[in-house]
């Protein structure tokens, strides 16, 4: 079966690259280049590997614009499960999260900008740009843990979804339903309680495992909606026929 006809795949696939892009900025940028706490040497490395660090930046774009094309691709697959749900799925999953990462984008072009230095910032000193630079990576930082919220708030709507659709496991509709409310415990530690984040992220892994699921399920067997048989629509045709 050609993938367009089968519109689980497609979704799966923008899943699959959102999967392999994401953890560039999330994770590996973050482990090679900051140095938390020490504002001169997270700028040193960014300005010694901004090749590594424009890339982060520009796979962060590339996750928000696909997150959109997620939210549509779920959309074209759920919406004649519930509509209402499935724009639940757009406005959460794909347009709210897309704004926070344009967002962030901008705060990380503008920690390169103070890390490379220019003739326009000559009116600070180094110390004042590696604090105003490091600054910046916070504030995209915080970024991230805000997005948690929409993370998790997606989620509710597509398990449930899942859930009824018929043509996915119910289960995992369920485990996904359980990972909205793992993601925003998250956000809501790092906000309140931010010394406690690494021991529920620990505790919380079996429940995000969730999306990887529904993901690999979709990337292996795909999900086609079903479509009402040629019998069914035979009766309806019949009354427009005139007598």
């Amino acid at each position: 079966m050609h993938i367009s006809r089968n519109p689980g795949r497609v979704a799966g696939l923008w899943y699959l690259l959102l999967c392999i892009l994401g953890p560039l900025r999330l994770m590996y940028i973050p482990s090679k280049l900051f140095v938390h706490g020490n504002a001169s040497a997270t700028v040193n490395n960014i300005a010694t590997h901004q090749w590594l660090f424009r890339f982060g930046i520009v796979a962060d774009l590339a996750c928000a614009v696909i997150l959109i094309f997620l939210g549509m691709a779920f959309y074209r697959l759920f919406s004649g499960v519930d509509k209402n749900l499935a724009v639940l799925v757009i406005v959460f999953g794909g347009v709210m999260p897309s704004l926070i990462d344009f967002v962030g984008v901008v705060s990380d072009y503008g920690a390169l900008t103070l890390a490379l230095g220019s003739d326009s910032l000559s009116a600070f000193d180094k110390p004042q740009r590696d604090a105003l630079a490091y600054l910046f990576v916070r504030l995209h930082s915080q970024g991230i843990l805000i997005n948690e919220i929409f993370w998790g708030l997606w989620l509710f709507p597509f398990g449930l979804l899942v859930f009824r659709s018929g043509f996915l496991p119910r289960f995992i509709g369920v485990w996904l339903m359980i990972n909205c409310f793992g993601y925003v415990a998250l956000s809501i530690t790092a906000l309140f309680f931010p010394t406690y984040y690494g021991t529920a992220f620990q505790w919380s892994q079996p429940i995000l495992f969730g999306e990887l699921a529904i993901m690999l399920w979709l990337l292996i067997k795909g999900a086609k909606v079903p479509t009402a048989p040629p019998s069914a629509l035979q009766p309806a045709a019949a009354n427009l026929v005139p007598g």
